[in-house]
């Protein structure tokens, strides 16, 4: 089993359920190759850990969604995204660890073992496990245990939001959400967001930050259709720059948007 010395930036507690700061980890991986956490981070890389089980059903379809996110970003930004898969405890070894994202087609995934401490650290109790880290202040972007294939939007606003990189070129637009229009960007009190509903569908309209989190209430509409215009009032959110997300039935496209008082 490869040994990997992991240091702790605050103190561990299994009640911990959100930290800051990243946990370090440097030593060999489950290849045999050097890695060292802070580095990937300093070096500007947004780094993406999964804590799994192993038997666990619903873990290798999340990391295979995730792993499909950000080989679409690294296409267009080669190397910006990096990840891990760690299992939940330590007895699982590096054999073990191998040949899960060998046999689930993760080669995004650099294998390691020994991830109790790090799951415990980051409040995953719930497998899937997954973490999002980023920036030289090695900080904590999102932590979200029993990770659903869903939330792999969540990861991919904060990824995009984090590198300063556009929706276009990543992503077309949904054939559903036509002629999609935010405005004004920046924006002091109020963003306008114009689109055509190509077919009948449910709305749901989100201002999030960059850890996924939702600012405003969400707009919500049942079955609308043809030319659509909202706004939502953001004279009270802090400046910064968010992700306005709309969810049209399936479809979801995103947005940044600048917020200037």
């Amino acid at each position: 089993m490869k040994k990997i010395i992991v240091f702790a930036t605050i103190l561990i507690s299994a009640q911990l359920t959100f930290a800051q700061t990243a946990m370090d980890f440097q030593g060999p991986d489950c290849n045999g190759n050097q890695v060292h956490l802070f580095s990937d981070l300093d070096a500007g890389k947004a780094v993406m850990i999964i804590f799994y089980m192993p038997n666990c059903g619903a873990c290798p379809p999340v990391a295979q969604k995730l792993q499909t996110m950000a080989n679409k970003i690294n296409a267009s930004h080669p190397g910006k995204v990096k990840a891990y898969a760690f299992p939940y405890d330590n007895p699982t070894t590096c054999s073990y660890s191998s040949g899960w994202v060998s046999s689930n087609n993760l080669p995004l995934f650099t294998p390691m073992d020994s991830g109790a401490y790090q799951v415990a650290y980051y409040g995953g109790f719930g497998m899937p496990t997954a973490v999002l880290l980023g920036g030289t202040d090695h900080r904590v972007m999102i932590e979200n245990a029993n990770f659903v294939a869903s939330d792999t939007t969540i990861f991919r606003d904060s990824i995009l939001n984090f590198l300063g990189v556009s929706q276009s070129g990543i992503k077309e637009l949904s054939s559903s959400i036509q002629g999609l229009n935010v405005y004004p960007n920046p924006a002091t009190n109020v963003v306008n967001v114009d689109f055509t509903a190509a077919k009948n569908s449910n709305l749901l309209l989100e201002l999030i930050n960059i850890e996924g989190k939702q600012m405003i209430a969400p707009i919500e509409e049942k079955s609308v259709s043809g030319k659509i215009t909202k706004q939502m009032n953001v004279s009270t959110i802090p400046s910064g720059v968010y992700t306005v997300r709309i969810h049209l039935g399936e479809a979801i496209e995103t947005h940044r948007i600048t917020i200037l008082h």
